[in-house]
């Protein structure tokens, strides 16, 4: 396998990596390329689309809050090299480093007049709903770009729990068009487990309903509280989905993977297998042992 076989090999292995766990992937490939220099250049489109796909968090620089990098987020940037990314919580756009996963540069940018009153209703609906279902949660609204007509709601939520083998990351993302009177978008949840095995879940559940008219026609801070009412209970419908998928699991999947009676189709009598043993002991009639070599 040459240099180039071994880098796309890496970038396969990098965009698969379960949330949270992506520098130990990255360590590990790192024996399979052995030369830093080239493996961090062949692999900066890989981090790239990763990142952005996953919802990756980072801190704002000047402020004490963390934002999404995704691609609502990013904006035009002045410089070729340069990709700049917006946090509208605070109003300001940065540049972003891949590798590092830090954030540099920070420049305040104008928002657009004629949305920021209700994108703010709803960046303060969205903040209170992650208080009430995402405790360690990190949510951005963005407002509708040039040419679009359309809000962009994003949450993200991470458990890393490495001391248990687990981790496991939401993602939530949705369009809210006032003029269709639409809300659609998706839900991805990754989860993975990894003591002695590994077991993972990567599911999509779409979302997809008409706003009243009278939310639509009044974006108001009453219309953006309403409006997570609504995701709360279409989020809620998934939750229940998953509840009766993990008691179906338990009571028919994994049983299904298990052999309820050995091949003699009788149940192992534990007492007397312990009686056999114990008689075998007194009778001296244990195996033979291999003879030692003095």
């Amino acid at each position: 396998m040459d240099a180039t076989e071994r880098i796309q090999a890496a970038s396969n292995f990098l965009l698969q990596s379960p949330p949270g766990e992506i520098n130990d992937v990255l360590n590990d490939i790192r024996t399979i390329i052995a030369d830093d220099e080239l493996l961090q250049d062949g692999i900066k489109a890989a981090l790239k689309e990763y990142n952005i796909e996953q919802f990756t968090v980072v801190d704002v620089p000047e402020a004490n809050h963390q934002s999404i990098i995704s691609e609502a987020a990013r904006v035009e940037a002045e410089g070729l090299d340069e990709e700049r990314f917006l946090d509208p919580r605070s109003k300001i756009s940065f540049l972003f480093d891949h590798l590092s996963l830090e954030a540099s540069d920070p420049k305040p940018i104008e928002p657009d007049a004629r949305h920021e009153e209700f994108r703010s209703a709803l960046e303060l609906a969205s903040l209170n709903y992650l208080k009430a279902h995402f405790k360690d949660g990190v949510t951005a609204i963005f407002s509708p770009k040039e040419g679009a007509e359309h809000f962009v709601v994003q949450v993200v939520a991470n458990k890393y729990n490495p001391t248990n083998f687990w981790s496991g990351r939401w993602r939530s993302e949705y369009t809210i068009d006032l003029n269709k009177k639409q809300v659609a978008g998706k839900v991805l949840v990754n989860v993975h487990y990894y003591e002695q095995g590994n077991v993972q879940l990567a599911t999509k559940h779409t979302v997809s309903f008409d706003l009243p008219v009278a939310v639509a026609s009044a974006p108001t801070s009453a219309a953006s509280t309403k409006i997570f009412a609504l995701l709360e209970e279409e989020e809620g419908k998934l939750q229940v989905s998953f509840n009766e998928t993990y008691h179906e699991m338990g009571e028919k999947t994994f049983k299904g993977l298990r052999r309820a009676l050995p091949l003699t189709r009788q149940k192992l009598d534990w007492d007397k297998v312990m009686g056999y043993k114990l008689g075998a002991e007194l009778s001296g009639t244990k195996s033979p042992q291999p003879a030692s070599v003095s």
